[in-house]
């Protein structure tokens, strides 16, 4: 499988390739306290330098075919709204699905439609077998976007993800090629 720098397109948004010019408004929205809380990755404070040298290791996770992420932006505007983004295991045709939105962008259908774009391009152009996702417990917007992107939920684990020093319960969801393909 070889991955290219795809541009993806719904009716209010475009996934595209992060370019340096993304850094300022990733540290910024990423930055956020209330993002770094609810996300096992993105640590606080996110500074700009930061968001530089995730966007520069981009090429070449791609090229390894082990990533690929997407600036997740508005369509009309081109404002940056978030990120979203696949972690492959490609000998077993799977990928961990991953999303964050900033938080003026909350609450607006971004992070919904986002994702579905972003099973459809794994599915059908990627032909993956299965996509799995994992949330915070305690942060439960993040299931349910998830489940209207068609994830099923598949288990509960207790103090499984070491967040901020503290042991965080994990709700892990995933979704299965035929099972999309037959929902459409």
């Amino acid at each position: 499988m070889v991955l290219y720098k795809t541009t993806l397109r719904t009716p209010r948004l475009v996934l595209r390739p992060f370019s340096r010019a993304d850094a300022d408004m990733v540290a910024e929205l990423a930055g956020d306290a209330l993002i770094a809380d609810t996300t096992l990755n993105i640590p606080h404070p996110y500074l700009p330098e930061m968001a530089v040298k995730w966007i520069n290791s981009q090429p070449k996770k791609l090229a390894a075919n082990t990533e690929q992420h997407f600036a997740v932006t508005e369509k009309d505007s081109g404002y940056l709204l978030g990120a979203c983004g696949l972690v492959f295991c490609f000998p077993h045709q799977q990928a961990e699905l991953g999303y964050w939105i900033g938080r003026p962008y909350w609450n607006q259908g971004y992070a919904t439609e986002a994702l579905q774009a972003l099973v459809r391009y794994a599915f059908l152009d990627l032909n993956l077998h299965r996509l799995q996702a994992y949330y915070l417990t305690r942060n439960p917007a993040s299931g349910r976007v998830m489940a209207k992107a068609g994830f099923k939920h598949e288990g509960s684990f207790p103090k499984h993800l070491l967040k901020n020093g503290v042991f965080e319960d994990v709700e892990y969801c995933g979704l299965l090629r035929n099972d999309y393909l037959l929902s459409r």
